[in-house]
């Protein structure tokens, strides 16, 4: 299996970045990291080795790149609207350092992103306000308004909220959307969501869900059994849906 390893200092975060690149060809898949967890986890947890076969076939290479949650809605000690800021600088650093790594190591022309548990907030919602960049989207176990307190999870913003929160919490957004390029460009995407029955955020994946097929948006919902909301389950499920 082809491995690489990058990283580099970006100037939109100020700070070192570094990343993984699994395979050598097919489908590009920009892949997040779950809460606090590091670029370099889905390999230590047996998920990529999971994948290893369609890797070696070439059908898909994976870039598994880092987060800096804990310097914005994991961290208490910046006012809300500095961690919404701190965010959309790491936005910033995917859509313009990223996306054209991506580009330059593969020109399939196929490009898609995921995640799991956080992971999958950040692919939502770029895949939602930047559709036409992706061909598929896939949310597992994920949190689709950071502002709700669903079982012991707590609102990432204490209760704050201004423009750029609201406009990124794909399950407030999607429900105005009215822009008729936007909304066609998220009609042509293949959106998957997988959740477990049990897991804090299954009302919210059902609502999203529910939410996007109110705008005429398909997409298809995977019910787990238990919570689903662990390594063991990714490894069964990132291969099935990614």
């Amino acid at each position: 299996m082809n491995r690489e390893y990058h990283k580099w200092f970006s100037h939109r975060l100020n700070r070192d970045m570094e990343l993984l690149i699994f395979g050598h060809g097919g489908r590009v898949i920009l892949f997040f990291p779950t809460r606090m967890a590091r670029f370099y986890d889905y390999e230590n947890w047996g998920i990529i080795a999971a994948m290893q076969a369609q890797i070696d076939r070439g059908e898909v290479q994976l870039f598994c790149v880092d987060s800096i949650d804990g310097e914005s809605f994991y961290n208490p000690h910046l006012h809300p609207a500095a961690r919404m800021e701190r965010h959309l600088q790491y936005e910033r650093y995917i859509l313009e350092e990223v996306i054209p790594l991506m580009h330059q190591k593969n020109n399939s022309g196929w490009h898609q992103v995921a995640g799991c548990s956080m992971g999958a907030y950040h692919a939502m919602n770029l895949a939602m306000k930047y559709p036409w960049l992706f061909k598929k989207a896939v949310g597992i176990s994920g949190r689709y308004d950071l502002t709700s307190s669903p079982g012991h999870f707590k609102d990432l913003f204490d209760g704050y909220h201004n423009e750029d929160v609201y406009f990124n919490m794909p399950g407030q957004y999607i429900s105005n959307l009215s822009d008729p390029y936007l909304l066609d460009a998220v009609r042509q995407m293949e959106i998957i969501i997988a959740i477990g029955e049990a897991d804090p955020f299954l009302a919210g994946n059902k609502e999203f869900s529910n939410v996007l097929w109110e705008k005429n948006i398909p997409n298809q919902l995977y019910l787990w059994q238990d919570d689903a909301h662990r390594a063991k389950y990714w490894r069964q499920m990132v291969p099935l849906y990614l």
